[in-house]
């Protein structure tokens, strides 16, 4: 009788013997390969082309076909395949962990405590709700992605020039219209070159010049990411320009930190995910308007090494698939 204790044996010759296990041993090891391939762009710092960067977005849920592909490999009694299967389940593991510092070591006194909001309201479909929750929250600098003529009407209407006298505003339908609103002066400086609309602006804060910048890149959609690279990338050379300097860089990223391109903007500007730095990392901000748990972190705020994030929270607004993240800051020196 066979036990399953004597030598490893191939999926093809446990076949011979037990058909189903070959089947189970084959599903398995597809399964694998799938995960091994995104997986290992991880581990070499790509995205690589459709459909792993479309796969990184949801990297954590990598651990449930991994399990099954290890669970049907240990089914068909290949033994190959399931120390296959645990280095998998290992390594994808390993990266769920959040990725940079834990903290900021900002130095010296306080110069301000304020806070920031950004929301993309999908195609201004969420408008009343962003604006009820300004009401509500009070930030003091709002990020608004895919603000549509709706969107920027209703902000100039409902939102108190004596509440907001500092704008930024670049008025487009649909998804290519943005909007910055400030409690702070705003000096312009140039966007960054976009479909949809990233305007950028000096801030003064607590005395000091504050570089802010709205994120809001192509996404990478199947088989067309060039675009989600190119303009990620300009926001990364943005970060880079801008090192060395006070900085928040907010909006709907398109990318998750498991993601080179996000990972190479914080590595450029030496710059910290406030979600992380609240230990909120692996909170969804999208798809916030369906069941499905298939969701993941795109929306961020990324501030330089002189501020302190105290708080993040992700918000619910009707009418958009994202959710806001309102975070609290502290700027330091």
């Amino acid at each position: 009788m066979d036990t399953g204790t004597g030598p490893d044996r191939t999926v093809g010759e446990v076949g011979r013997r037990h058909p189903w296990r070959w089947v189970s041993g084959l599903l398995g090891g597809l399964l694998l390969a799938g995960v091994s391939a995104v997986v290992g762009c991880r581990a070499a710092d790509s995205d690589g082309v459709t459909p792993v960067p479309q796969a990184l977005a949801f990297l954590p849920w990598l651990l449930v076909p991994a399990g099954a592909g290890l669970a049907l490999t240990a089914l068909g009694r290949w033994r190959t395949g399931m120390v296959w299967g645990v280095a998998v389940l290992a390594v994808t593991g390993w990266y769920t962990q959040p990725y940079g510092a834990e903290t900021t070591k900002p130095k010296g006194a306080i110069l301000a405590e304020f806070k920031v909001l950004t929301s993309n309201t999908e195609f201004g479909w969420a408008t009343d709700d962003l604006i009820a929750t300004v009401k509500r929250e009070q930030p003091d600098l709002v990020f608004v992605e895919e603000c549509s003529f709706r969107c920027s009407d209703a902000l100039a209407a409902e939102l108190s020039k004596a509440d907001y006298p500092y704008r930024d505003v670049v008025r487009e339908d649909g998804s290519s219209g943005s909007a910055v609103l400030s409690r702070f002066p705003l000096r312009a400086t140039e966007p960054i070159p976009s479909v949809m609309a990233m305007p950028g602006a000096v801030a003064t804060i607590g005395g000091r010049d504050v570089r802010i910048q709205l994120a809001h890149p192509s996404p990478p959609l199947p088989g067309d990411e060039g675009k989600w690279h190119q303009e990620l990338g300009r926001v990364r050379e943005f970060a880079k320009s801008a090192k060395g300097q006070s900085v928040i860089l907010a909006g709907d990223f398109n990318a998750t930190q498991d993601h080179a391109l996000f990972r190479s903007v914080l590595d450029a500007g030496a710059l910290h995910d406030s979600a992380r730095l609240t230990g909120q990392s692996r909170a969804y901000s999208w798809p916030a308007d369906r069941t499905t748990p298939l969701r993941t972190q795109i929306d961020h705020v990324l501030v330089s090494g002189d501020f302190k994030a105290t708080s993040a929270r992700f918000l619910k607004l009707r009418g958009t698939d994202h959710r806001a993240l309102l975070v609290r800051l502290g700027l330091y020196g």
